[in-house]
């Protein structure tokens, strides 16, 4: 959210995600704030990226390593936490270039004879929806099927969808909602973790 105070998304991925450290031995978090700046493919990036990787000049190397470093935290993560907001019916401007930065060719996806696969298997993620006045996965929410397109592409399967939609008129009501579902999937988290 570009929003600092007052975020809906904000206060509930970090509740969130003090319930998943909460729960998970020895789990460590690393945080990504979106709204600190994120760059954006231009066409240094796009022939950088182009290049084969022991090909690649100095330059071309600069201009792939916030890419690179995206990517090397996904790879790494087991469980992947997104909070965003519905801006005009899809995605903050920001989130749309994360996700541009961490669409990989042979990185986190390949292709083959028959499409593209993904390379980032066995991950889970949450993804935290916000809406002032647009239903989550309505006919005119792009934000929230975008998001499961997205990570099902780069091979993350297991994804589930936290909606506080409609917060603008009901926000009681919304919060109480999502914080339910939070405590549901920890609770199914935990149970998987046992069994």
């Amino acid at each position: 959210s570009g929003r600092r105070q007052g975020s809906v998304t904000r206060r509930l991925t970090g509740e969130l995600a003090a319930a998943l450290l909460e729960n998970i031995a020895n789990a460590d978090i690393v945080r990504r704030d979106l709204a600190d700046g994120i760059s954006f493919v231009d066409e240094d990036w796009i022939g950088a990226n182009f290049t084969a990787a022991e090909e690649r000049s100095l330059e071309q190397r600069a201009a792939l390593s916030e890419s690179d470093a995206l990517v090397d935290e996904l790879q790494s993560a087991d469980i992947v936490v997104i909070g965003t907001p519905i801006y005009n019916f899809g995605v903050p401007a920001a989130l749309k270039a994360w996700v541009d930065m961490i669409t990989r060719a042979r990185l986190t996806f390949r292709y083959t004879d028959s499409g593209p696969v993904g390379l980032l298997r066995g991950k889970k993620a949450y993804v935290v929806v916000a809406s002032g006045g647009v239903a989550v996965d309505s006919d005119v929410d792009f934000a929230t099927p975008y998001l499961r397109q997205a990570l099902r592409f780069v091979g993350i399967q297991d994804i589930e969808v936290i909606a506080a939609t409609q917060a603008g008129t009901q926000p009681d009501d919304v919060l109480a909602e999502a914080r339910s579902k939070i405590a549901a999937l920890i609770d199914k988290h935990r149970e998987r973790q046992v069994a």
